[in-house]
């Protein structure tokens, strides 16, 4: 039997980078993003094992820590501006030193498609993610990291929620500024025991 379009997966495949420039960034929102790091730090946030990623509205750009960059230990070099991305093309533009996450393509276009969320974090963490299950939002089925089913999915969940369970693979907040995503990370994270 053919498979149909709803069993499909789209996956979004590496992705070709092509850097503007190799510059560290400027963005005055790189300290605001290095304090969250510090307060991640402290003793009652040792619970978090898994890789944090940031992202931030920067004008029409995208500031996100780069691959490889620990959010506890983050410094001015670990951080890109997106400047565009083509989800059917498979492009990224970019400026910074460092190579891309794998979940640029997704904190890209959750910033394009809600005009209300300038600020992402995501923590790919099994283990906190289990802890919450049944209290927040989450995705209905697993689906392969960074594909467009599962970034459909997640954009889904946002509509009721500013935190989203990814099935599998952490959770992940949104909100209005910087400010209110890390007060709504650091609240729930303090509950956890």
């Amino acid at each position: 039997m053919p498979a149909t379009m709803t069993d499909r997966k789209f996956i979004i495949p590496d992705y070709q980078t092509f850097y503007l420039s190799k510059e560290e960034s400027t963005s005055p929102f790189i300290h605001e993003i290095a304090e969250i790091g510090k307060k991640l730090k402290k003793p009652i946030f040792s619970k978090i094992t898994g890789d944090v990623t940031i992202s931030m509205r920067n004008g029409k750009r995208l500031l996100i820590n780069a691959k490889n960059s620990d959010i506890k230990e983050i410094k001015q070099g670990d951080f890109l501006e997106i400047v565009d991305y083509d989800p059917l093309k498979n492009f990224l533009l970019l400026m910074g030193p460092k190579e891309p996450r794998n979940e640029t393509p997704i904190h890209w276009i959750i910033h394009n498609a809600r005009d209300d969320v300038n600020a992402t974090i995501q923590i790919n963490s099994n283990k906190i993610a289990e802890k919450l299950a049944g209290k927040l939002p989450t995705t209905e089925k697993e689906y392969p990291p960074n594909t467009l089913d599962q970034i459909k999915e997640i954009l889904r969940c946002l509509r009721d929620s500013k935190k989203v369970i990814i099935k599998n693979q952490g959770i992940l907040f949104v909100g209005r500024s910087l400010k209110e995503t890390e007060e709504s990370v650091l609240k729930t994270l303090g509950k956890l025991k």
